[in-house]
């Protein structure tokens, strides 16, 4: 009964997580990902969804996934996810994204590959973006080593009055924009 309830609970904030992104942009296919589902048991749900996006900036092929969690009524800046602290970018896993073709993230190059994705979330001003050649950490921000970083980056995070309930990229003809709680970063890339 209760692993039940936690099911529909589950399929609910995805749900909800769908319908507060409006769906996916003509520029991006979005798929959730259950990583149990080769088990012979019944596969337990996430908390927070695996989800994997494609899509294109420009001519580059695009692909990210990240752990979707909820607002679930938390304080999320600054308490959930500290300050001025390494954070994975979402949950569960470290967010990783590839790039078929080298870009320019914020004005600075980046080679062509398939990195992690963190993010150092600050008070006031700009937030650290962090793209780490260590890309399939199972842990997160736990097993992040800063030696393996290939590129850190300043982005101005924008807040805005409309709640992202989940966690969630989104890629655009500009670049990636990350949405959760009040949250809006527009990362730039060419």
């Amino acid at each position: 009964m209760k692993k039940n309830l936690m099911n529909t609970i589950a399929l609910l904030a995805l749900l909800m997580g769908m319908s507060a992104c409006g769906g996916s942009s003509s520029t991006e296919a979005e798929s959730t990902v259950d990583s149990t589902a080769m088990s012979s048991e019944e596969p337990e749900q996430r908390i927070s969804p695996l989800v994997k996006k494609d899509g294109k900036i420009g001519n580059v092929n695009v692909a990210i996934q990240y752990g979707s969690p909820a607002v679930r009524g938390r304080v999320i800046w600054g308490e959930l996810e500290p300050y001025d602290e390494v954070w994975r970018t979402g949950a569960n896993e470290a967010t990783n994204v590839k790039f078929d073709q080298d870009v320019m993230i914020e004005g600075q190059a980046l080679r062509a590959g398939h990195y992690s994705l963190f993010t150092i979330p600050r008070a006031e001003g700009a937030w650290t973006v962090i793209f780490n050649s260590e890309w399939d950490l199972e842990h997160g921000a736990y097993q992040y080593n800063a030696e393996n970083d290939v590129l850190r980056v300043e982005v101005m995070p924008e807040f805005v009055d409309e709640v992202e309930e989940n966690l969630s990229f989104t890629i655009t003809e500009t670049g990636l924009e990350l949405r959760w709680d009040k949250l809006k970063l527009p990362i730039s890339i060419k």
